[in-house]
Order: C-alpha cells, then structure tokens, then sequence
C-alpha cells in the first residue's frame, strides 16, 4: 500500500487562514502550525524550567506541529463562523474527526499508533499548552498586522489578547510578560 499522508500533510501550504478578512500579508496552515510548534514547545519549556512541571515537550510540539492536519481536507473554517453556535461547533468537530481519520487511513497500519497520538491527542495537559499557544500564535498575527497599519485587525487582537489573559496559564502570562512585546516592534528595535 502506498501511503499518501505526507502528501497531503505537504499540502497544508494552500490552506489560507484569516479569509474573512483583509490580510497586509497571507498566512497558511503550514506557517501557523510551524509557529504554533514553536510556541507550544516554548509554553512547555516554560511550564517545566520556570514553573516545576514535567511535561514531554517534545510531544507538545508534535501535537501543535498536527493541530489543524485536519484542515487539508475541510479548509480552515473562520472562528466567527465556527464557534457562531454551539451546534456549528459541535458538527465541526465531527467533520475534523472524521478528517483525522481519513488521514490516519492513508498511513501504513505500523505507523498509525504514532500519529493517532498526535491527530488526536487525549492528553488534557497536552491540549491545554496546544490551546494556549494557537490562540498566542493568532494574537501574534494581529500584533503583526496592525504593526503594519491593518486596523482590520484591531478587534480581533483586543479579543484574542482577552481569552489569553482568561487562561490563567502561568507559562502563557510569563511568554506575554517576557517575549511578546517583541513581535510589536520593528527589526531596527530589535537590535
């Protein structure tokens, strides 16, 4: 059996984000899910070095690295639309399972048991930093916009800045006082 799961994955490049509205600059699913690896790596470093925890970190980044694997085959839904009910919100969720599963079909029957833990992840700890880190990976990207002069994204950052802050993660509240501020500021600031 040919195995055309790396295919697809390789496909999460065409999936644009943020459709409803207007971009200075276009994001895919394959940058957000890269960016959101890297934030959930860097919560679970955090969670564990600064906070006591003992969190595979590791594991954590895989399991953002897949978060929206499910998008190749239904498309990035927009958050307005997705959480406008919970039933819109509840049938989606059945589509993405019924989308992991297809997925984890196309892979050889020894590999599955490894990506089933990352398509569908049950560990709640696990979840929680994935959570934390694609909310902070959207909240960068209207940092980032309005830094451009996209007010378009005002509202959208306001609100997204509001549920990172109801969170009450410890690691997120350090990432927010330690290194958000940066992704305001130009390359010159920087240095």
């Amino acid at each position: 059996m040919k195995s055309h799961f790396f295919a697809y994955i390789a496909r999460m490049r065409y999936i644009t984000r943020w459709a409803l509205m207007r971009n200075t600059f276009s994001e895919n699913v394959q940058e957000h899910s890269h960016m959101v690896a890297v934030l959930a790596h860097a919560l679970a470093v955090i969670r564990n070095r600064v906070y006591g925890g003992q969190i595979d970190a590791g594991q954590v980044a895989a399991a953002a690295l897949y978060h929206d694997a499910s998008e190749i085959i239904t498309g990035d839904m927009p958050t307005p639309i997705k959480y406008y009910a919970p039933e819109i919100r509840d049938a989606y969720k059945k589509v993405e399972a019924v989308a992991c599963g297809r997925l984890l079909a196309m892979l050889p029957d020894e590999l599955r048991p490894d990506y089933d833990d990352v398509l569908d992840c049950a560990d709640g700890e696990v979840l929680e930093l994935v959570k934390a880190a694609d909310k902070l990976s959207a909240y960068i990207k209207c940092v980032e916009e309005l830094k451009a002069g996209n007010a378009e994204f005002r509202r959208a950052a306001e609100q997204t800045r509001a549920a990172l802050d109801a969170m009450h993660l410890p690691e997120l509240d350090y990432f927010m006082e330690h290194c958000a501020e940066s992704f305001s500021m130009t390359l010159d600031e920087l240095e």
